[in-house]
């Protein structure tokens, strides 16, 4: 028994099941790409980029020093830095530079006593920040450990590692849950520079995707 218009159930079974099926793959494609969308407008050519150290410039123009840079405090840094300052503005090119509390060794003078994070949470791409090592706001007889906070959903970040521990971004699964880092180094001066970063996943990361933790 069939008319125009009519479909039987298991025509319509079969015509629900086909549509959810392409429903998934339009989903899968999305999820595939949209980390990678905003990071491509600037991420270096590796056939044609020469592969250079760059400065860790901080806002006020000044290159990062071991020897000055205070201890249990954080800045923002513009990487891959152009001559546009509203490409700059890209929420992809920002990262923090983290200078580790004395309770985590932050008061060596050496590299190993920074950290250069993405600033893209992981779960949203909101920019989260660094909150130093102190006295609790709510109860000042009580000290809170450093660390990188997202203000969007409360994503909370260990800034030895990386690694997300509370929050959202904490319960995705590798790589999504530690975030991208550069490396760095330090010249007789003092003076930080960043390393030519590999763009893998099992290196420096991805933005707005994650890193695996070694």
């Amino acid at each position: 028994m069939s008319s125009a218009g009519y479909y039987s159930p298991v025509t319509r079974s079969r015509m629900s099941r086909r549509d959810f099926l392409k429903l998934l793959a339009a989903a899968g494609t999305v999820m595939t790409f949209a980390p990678f969308v905003d990071w491509g407008k600037f991420l270096p050519n590796t056939k044609t980029a020469v592969a250079e150290k760059a400065k860790v410039m901080l806002p006020d123009g000044s290159q990062a020093n071991i020897h000055t840079f205070p201890v249990n405090h954080s800045e923002v840094v513009i990487y891959p830095k152009t001559d546009d300052q509203v490409l700059n503005k890209e929420s992809f090119r920002t990262w923090q530079l983290i200078r580790l509390p004395t309770e985590l060794q932050g008061n060596v003078d050496s590299v190993s006593s920074f950290r250069l994070y993405s600033m893209v949470c992981l779960h949203l791409w909101c920019l989260w920040r660094y909150v130093p090592r102190g006295p609790s706001k709510i109860d000042p007889s009580k000290m809170v450990n450093g660390n990188g906070q997202c203000p969007c959903h409360g994503s909370m970040y260990d800034p030895l590692t990386g690694k997300a521990y509370e929050g959202p971004a904490s319960l995705q699964g590798p790589p999504s849950n530690a975030l991208p880092r550069l490396d760095i180094e330090a010249d007789s001066k003092g003076d930080l520079w960043i390393l030519p970063p590999t763009w893998d996943l099992r290196k420096n990361g991805i933005v707005g995707y994650g890193r695996y933790l070694a």
